[in-house]
C-alpha cells in the first residue's frame, strides 16, 4: 500500500522478529553453555518457541497478503484488468508476493521442527530465499520515483540483503552466536527502516518532505547509520537483559536445590540416629 500503513505492518513485523530472535539465541547460548552434562537433549519450551516462531510467520503473512489484497484501494485478487489493458495494483501484487514467501519460511519452520525427514538448515535456506525475493522485488520497486523515495528504498536493500546472507550462512554455519546476533540485528534495522520510510514519504503530521533535494537524500543516508547505531545498542542492551535474568533465575533454582538437599540429607542423618537409639 502506497502509505504509512503499508509500511508500518511490515515494520511491526520484522521489529517484533528481531527482538525474538535476539531472545531466542540468547537462551539457546545459555542453554548450551550452561547444561548439566548427562543432559544433552534440549528442553521442550525450546521446541515449542520454533512451533511458535513459524505459526507467527505464517500468520503474518496470510494478514499482510490480505491487507494487500482486499483493502479498500486493494485489486482484490485481480491480476489484470482486459478493458483497461492494464495490470491491477502491480504495487500491493509486489507487496502480497513478500509475504507469500515469507509464509513459505514459516511453513518450512514448522515443518523442520515437526519432522526429522526435512534436511536441517532448510528452514534458514527459505528464510534467506525470502529476504533475497524481497530485496529483489524492491530492486524494481523505484523506478521513475523521486529522487528521495527511490534512495530511502535503496537504503532499505542494505539490510534486506545482509539479512539474506547472513540467513544463507545459518545453513552452514549453525549455532553462531555472533551469526544469529548480526541477522536479529539486521531484522531490527529492516523494521525501523520501514517505519521510517513511512515517516519520510507519507508524514502524518507536519510539512511534506521535498523529495527532489539533495540535501534531504544526504540527511536521509545519516539517519539511516542512525538506526543501525540503534538496532545495535538494542539487541546488545536485550542480550544483557536476557542474560541477566536467566543468571538470577538459575541461581535462586540453585539455592532452592541445594536447601532441598541439604533438609534431605539433615532428615536422612536424623531417622539413621533414632533407628540406632532404637536399637540400644
Amino acid at each position: 500500500m502506497a502509505n504509512f500503513g503499508g509500511h508500518a505492518i511490515p515494520g511491526v513485523f520484522f521489529l517484533l522478529f528481531g527482538f525474538w530472535t535476539t531472545i531466542k539465541t540468547i537462551l539457546h547460548h545459555y542453554w548450551r553453555t550452561h547444561q548439566q552434562k548427562g543432559k544433552p537433549l534440549m528442553p521442550p519450551a525450546f521446541k515449542k518457541m520454533e512451533y511458535f516462531e513459524g505459526g507467527f510467520a505464517v500468520f503474518a503473512s496470510f494478514s499482510g497478503i490480505m491487507v494487500e489484497q482486499f483493502v479498500v484501494d486493494g485489486p482484490h485478487a485481480h491480476l489484470y484488468d482486459t478493458a483497461n489493458s492494464s495490470w491491477v495494483k502491480p504495487m500491493n501484487w509486489q507487496h502480497s508476493t513478500m509475504y507469500m514467501f515469507y509464509g513459505i519460511y514459516g511453513i518450512a519452520q514448522l515443518a523442520c521442527t515437526a519432522s526429522s525427514l526435512v534436511p536441517i538448515g532448510v528452514n534458514k535456506l527459505t528464510l534467506s530465499l525470502a529476504f533475497f525475493v524481497e530485496g529483489f522485488l524492491f530492486y524494481f520497486h523505484v523506478h521513475g520515483r523521486t529522487l528521495l523515495d527511490a534512495h530511502c528504498h535503496s537504503l532499505l536493500l542494505v539490510s534486506v540483503f545482509s539479512a539474506a546472507a547472513g540467513s544463507m550462512l545459518e545453513v552452514f554455519i549453525r549455532n553462531n552466536i555472533i551469526v544469529k546476533l548480526f541477522n536479529a540485528c539486521m531484522f531490527i534495522l529492516h523494521g525501523s527502516w520501514f517505519f521510517q520510510i513511512g515517516f519520510i514519504l507519507y508524514p502524518l503530521s507536519g510539512p511534506k518532505w521535498d523529495e527532489t533535494l539533495h540535501s534531504n537524500a544526504m540527511f536521509v543516508t545519516m539517519c539511516f547509520c542512525w538506526h543501525l547505531a540503534v538496532a545495535m545498542f538494542l539487541v546488545t542492551s536485550t542480550c544483557c537483559m536476557v542474560w541477566f535474568i536467566m543468571r538470577r533465575f538459575s541461581g535462586r533454582r540453585r539455592d532452592i536445590e541445594i536447601g532441598m538437599r541439604s533438609t534431605s540429607t539433615k532428615n536422612g542423618s536424623q531417622k539413621a540416629l533414632l533407628e540406632e537409639s532404637d536399637e540400644e
